[in-house]
């Protein structure tokens, strides 16, 4: 994007939103404020669960951006209010949508991940060569967790904190930034729905159950946790979720989403260490039993749709606001 359009696009962001001035706050205000918030979030999560919805994770971030500027007016705290209202009500409504799509009656897709994920594993999935070579066989939930399952299951967490935690982010320090990436984490989310509702497909963990896979593999996603006492939780979308909206792997599509739209923007040469991260999830939802291969390809894919779409979107809206010379 040119200088020109750059400015541009923030004027017709000023425009639209009219933040209030950034805020100065001064750091001993500021590092107390901050401890304050730990303190609270940490004992909120060990006492009710790690805030695992969308709208418990939109509070606590609004009480991140309140405590890291807690010398700023009420109206800049309120204004976060105001800018996440429609993304947040969006993210609702895909949740609950989401919930529902099961309850369409059409044909859960079962063979094909199956047949894929065994000619891309040699005749046997790689869930089950993950699950016996690091769960153990046979693997159990109530199975001894190992170090690793820590990690796994720390990576499958960040799914729900980490595409908000950046737009957070970004709404302190830059809105047109913000905007952006709103409109990709929202577009990937439907983009997802709308796969979820025409191709529902049973995961691993429901193919083994139901006898359809051939093959005992088991759900451990929550396994890596148990010895913390740490657990995620839903308290206002509590019970809302589809065990068929596994094409595409969203928690996959996410962190491509991430690590793609890192490598793009920051400068650095050490942005192209984000593509650690699509990497470890992949693994964790394999090894897990959440997801075939084929459904975190498809999720990459979907990822890189989007990063494309939206930017040739933005391309063509920011030369068509350029006058001509």
């Amino acid at each position: 994007m040119t200088r020109g359009a750059e400015e541009i696009e923030g004027a017709r962001v000023a425009s639209t939103h009219r933040p209030a001035p950034y805020p100065q706050t001064r750091r001993p205000a500021r590092a107390v404020a901050m401890a304050a918030y730990t303190v609270a979030l940490v004992a909120w999560s060990l006492t009710l669960g790690i805030p695992n919805d969308t709208i418990q994770v939109f509070l606590w971030l609004w009480l991140g951006t309140v405590a890291w500027n807690i010398e700023a007016t009420p109206r800049y705290h309120l204004s976060f209010l105001k800018d996440w209202s429609l993304p947040v009500l969006g993210l609702v409504i895909y949740f609950y949508s989401r919930g529902l799509t099961d309850e369409l009656g059409l044909p859960v897709h079962v063979y094909m991940p199956i047949h894929v994920d065994e000619w891309l594993g040699g005749g046997v999935t790689p869930t089950e060569r993950l699950q016996e070579a690091w769960c153990g066989d046979p693997c159990l939930k109530t199975s001894e967790p190992r170090w690793y399952d820590l990690f796994f299951t720390t990576v499958y967490a960040t799914h729900f904190l980490a595409g908000l935690t950046i737009a957070a982010v970004l709404w302190v320090r830059n809105r047109v930034e913000w905007i952006r990436w709103m409109r990709r984490y929202l577009t990937i989310s439907f983009g997802a729905l709308v796969i979820y509702i025409l191709y529902p497909m049973a995961p691993p963990w429901m193919a083994s159950e139901e006898g359809w896979l051939g093959a005992d593999v088991t759900r451990i996603t929550a396994r890596g946790w148990s010895d913390l006492g740490l657990a995620r939780v839903d308290l206002i979308l509590h019970g809302v979720g589809n065990p068929v909206a596994a094409m595409p792997s969203l928690h996959a599509g996410i962190t491509f989403l991430i690590a793609g739209y890192g490598i793009q923007r920051l400068h650095t040469r050490w942005r192209w260490a984000l593509a650690l991260y699509p990497l470890a999830m992949c693994t964790t939802l394999v090894y897990y039993a959440e997801h075939y291969v084929v459904d975190v390809l498809a999720g990459a894919a979907l990822a890189g749709v989007v990063l494309l779409g939206c930017q040739l979107w933005e391309n063509g809206r920011d030369r068509a606001a350029v006058p001509p010379a």
